[in-house]
Parts: C-alpha cells; structure tokens; sequence
C-alpha cells in the first residue's frame, strides 16, 4: 500500500510493511516503482538498497514479523529514507562493529547517505537516511509533473492504494498532453504552436542539463 502527501514542494510516499526476510525484496520493488513515479530512476538502486538495511536491522534488533513502515520523502535535492518500528532502542555504529557483518547495516548507510540518524517518536523510532538526488531528475519541473500526474490519475478515478507502472504513468502523461491541447484548442487557441514553443523549451533545458 502507498500513500500520497502533495505539497507545494514535496513528495512523500508511506509503505507500511512487515519486517520479515520474505519482504525484503517487495519492498526494494515498491521503492523502485515510486522513484520511477517521481522521475528519479537513477536513484532506486541506491535508494533500495538503503531501504532493505534499514529494514533488515529492524529484523534483527527489533524482531521478526514487526509491523514497520518506509516513508520516502523528497526534500529539495534530496530524497529522505525513514523505517519508522516500535522499539525505542537506538542503533549505534560500535554496535554493529562487534558483529560477524561489520561494514553492513549501519556501516553501509553511513557510506551511502550524506546523513543518517534516530528520531524517537511517540510509538518507538525513526531511523532516517537521507541521498542526494541526482540533479537531472530533481528539477522542479519533474516534481511538479509528478504530482500534476498523481492528482489527474486521481481526477479520472484511479485508486492512489496502488503505485502505477512506468507504462501507466506514460499513458496518463499522454492524457494530460491531450487534455491540454483540447484545452487550448476551446479557449480560441493554437495547439500546434504551444507544442513547438514546449518543445523549444524542453530541448534548450535538457542540453544545459
């Protein structure tokens, strides 16, 4: 299940899971499908893989089968990784030095994000991450196409419970391309003209980028 929070200049996407080696892999999936939502594909390797170990210290510090929750969040330029659980410990590095995996868990997140840390909150903790977005993918152009797309999937009755894949959003950009036009085309209009000055526009921005 993913839920969607639109703001004027954010994104945040809730997953809540069950901490279980079973659903390590569904949830790397589900990370994946909401930054290719978002526009920022080149960050879902990483992202995922933040995911899971957080998700995998929650397993082994916390317990098997603990009710958890990823919350995915774009902050400006960069993306928040949270796993919110119900124990009030908080995680150490020298902790995880001691164990047979050194250099995981922790470690790893240390090296991958720009910043880590532990958030106690009124039901256990939040252990966040935060990764820098790659500047291509977090322009506010494509955030705002983002939610521009969310909220007219959500104007043609589609249900926000279920992250939609890449070819559903590129049919639905399509739709809102077509819209605009017939748009354009009722208010007296040139769709033609409006689609080269787009065009212009987006050539000239992606060869700066």
């Amino acid at each position: 299940m993913s839920i969607y929070e639109e703001g004027a200049r954010r994104l945040r996407c809730v997953l809540p899971f069950e901490a279980a080696p079973t659903e390590l892999h569904q949830l790397r999936k589900a990370v994946k499908r909401n930054l290719e939502h978002w526009g920022a594909r080149g960050l879902t390797d990483e992202a995922g893989l933040v995911a899971t170990e957080l998700a995998t210290n929650v397993i082994k510090h916390v317990g098997e089968g603990t009710s958890a929750t990823l919350v995915l969040e774009a902050r400006g330029d960069r993306l928040r990784v949270e796993v919110h659980d119900k124990s009030r410990t908080v995680p150490a590095l020298s902790a995880v030095c001691g164990e047979a995996e050194c250099g995981r868990g922790l470690h790893l997140l240390a090296s991958l994000c720009e910043e880590w840390g532990t958030l106690l909150t009124a039901t256990g903790k939040a252990v966040w991450c935060e990764l820098f977005i790659e500047p291509a993918r977090h322009c506010m152009r494509v955030r705002r196409a983002a939610l521009v797309l969310e909220e007219y999937r959500r104007a043609a009755g589609a249900s926000s419970a279920v992250t939609p894949t890449f070819a559903v959003l590129e049919e639905s950009a399509t739709d809102v391309i077509a819209d605009l036009l017939h748009w354009l085309l009722a208010q007296g209009g040139n769709p033609d003209q409006t689609l080269d000055r787009a065009q212009m526009h987006f050539e000239a921005e992606a060869d700066v980028a």
